[in-house]
């Protein structure tokens, strides 16, 4: 395995990115290229759960997929700064695809919570200028073969998780909150999408996976989605490994079966 950490940075921030690249077995197949998810964990903008991202990179991993985790920055930075680090991890990532292995076709930006708004955010902004322009690089080089959402924070209309707003605008919250609520900039060429949420989730509403949905189905792009009928917010895999601490409703394994099913997936991309 390749495990690195790796500087990401921007004229104004410094990420980390956390790699776990699989190597190639001669016995099996020297030259296998494979799916490699970067994982956006969640956290309000505020900071980044561990719950939600070693522990996913390495069900990845189990599956044949490459994984990195993409430690972005948070409060006090603000809009598009995690947006930048994310863009250059993707870069990044198609850059060393042949050391690493990479299918440069099945890029695939994951995230959950405030992170699923990271990666959803640039699903619908890959192909702007603005990130180009602040980046150097080209917008086919950063855009994501597809999207893949836990829990998503999505809208910063009546459904929104407002304090992840808060924390991702700082003093721009009032010129920029209808630009980043997501569902209003869905296109036709927003990559394939895979959601899931809980219906009972009381801090991110269902809601916004909903709306997201109803987006991606009006401009004819690509979807999964899956609504479990109960569980709390941030469950990540449901399971012993990712349960918060004192927290027992995080252990809720019904759910555990969505990353299995985003597997398939993403090896039907």
């Amino acid at each position: 395995m390749i495990h690195e950490i790796i500087d990401i940075r921007t004229e104004h921030s410094n990420a980390k990115l956390y790699t776990y690249i699989l190597n190639n077995s001669p016995d099996i197949d020297s030259s296998r290229k494979r799916p490699t998810i970067i994982i956006c964990p969640g956290g309000g903008y505020e900071f980044t759960s561990d719950r939600e991202a070693e522990p996913i990179a390495i069900r990845m991993n189990a599956m044949g997929f490459n994984a990195c985790v993409l430690r972005y920055s948070v409060r006090p930075a603000v809009f598009p700064t995690s947006l930048e680090e994310l863009s250059m991890a993707v870069a990044l990532i198609r850059k060393n695809a042949e050391q690493w292995h990479v299918d440069k076709n099945k890029v695939i930006a994951a995230g959950f919570s405030a992170g699923g708004h990271l990666a959803a955010s640039l699903g619908v902004f890959w192909n702007k200028s603005f990130l180009a322009e602040a980046l150097g690089i080209s917008n086919e080089e950063i855009k994501p073969n597809g999207i893949l959402l836990s829990y998503p924070v999505i809208t910063s209309g009546t459904h929104a998780h407002k304090g992840s707003f808060a924390a991702l605008l700082g003093d721009k919250y009032d010129a920029l909150l209808d630009e980043v609520s997501l569902e209003k900039q869905v296109t036709d060429q927003t990559p394939p999408t895979f959601l899931w949420h809980t219906h009972t989730d009381t801090t991110v509403p269902v809601e916004n996976s909903f709306m997201f949905a109803e987006a991606l189905m009006k401009n004819k792009v690509s979807l999964e989605m899956h609504i479990y009928p109960k569980g709390v917010h941030g469950l990540s895999l449901g399971i012993e490994e990712t349960k918060k601490r004192d927290n027992e409703l995080t252990l809720q394994p019904e759910v555990a079966n969505w990353i299995e099913m985003a597997g398939v997936w993403i090896r039907n991309l």
